[in-house]
């Protein structure tokens, strides 16, 4: 068992405006969508990693994936792990803030264009975008609502699942499970 990274608040500060690289490989089927990486995520290199993130527990429960990764960063062990199962993760905005309102409407929209472009490129058979207020953002879509959404991109469908930050209370790791299970399925995952 790895010991869990620590961090100063001037050391996490030092990782502002740090891009994380896309996790994808051969294989997608299911490329998850993050708003953009936190300034842990970014130390750590590793998406959706702060100690009160749920991303990774939550696939566990769902069964999407099999090991126990980490909230706080993963080893190339895990990232293969994630990439063997059809698993991809990148981020609409890619520079690494403290928290997702310091981002602008351009930065959504143009993270939101980047997005589609990815999708188009490598055509996974499924997106799961986390957050409800993120995509909206991103795609001029005021009135979107969680879930299956009604138009594919090209042949991929699009889902919008909870964040899976601790900030998003509302929200536990059981919840968060039955809610990406949904997309894995329809990618074959499960």
């Amino acid at each position: 068992m790895s010991i869990a990274p620590t961090f100063t608040r001037a050391q996490l500060e030092s990782y502002r405006d740090v891009e994380v690289p896309d996790l994808i490989g051969p294989g997608l089927r299911l490329l998850f969508v993050g708003i953009n990486p936190g300034l842990w995520t970014a130390a750590t290199q590793t998406h959706f990693a702060h100690p009160g993130n749920r991303f990774y527990p939550a696939l566990r429960a769902a069964g999407i994936i099999t090991l126990d990764i980490p909230s706080t960063g993963m080893t190339d062990a895990d990232r293969a792990h994630l990439v063997e199962r059809g698993i991809g993760i990148t981020n609409i905005v890619r520079r690494a803030t403290a928290r997702a309102d310091e981002l602008s409407r351009e930065e959504y929209a143009a993270g939101g264009l980047r997005l589609r472009e990815l999708v188009d490129r490598l055509q996974p058979p499924v997106v799961a975008v986390a957050g409800i207020t993120a995509y909206r953002a991103a795609f001029g879509l005021p009135k979107a609502v969680p879930g299956l959404q009604p138009d594919r991109w090209g042949a991929t469908e699009v889902w919008v699942v909870p964040n899976p930050s601790g900030l998003n209370a509302h929200e536990t790791v059981a919840t968060l499970a039955e809610k990406y299970a949904a997309p894995a399925r329809a990618a074959g995952i499960l």
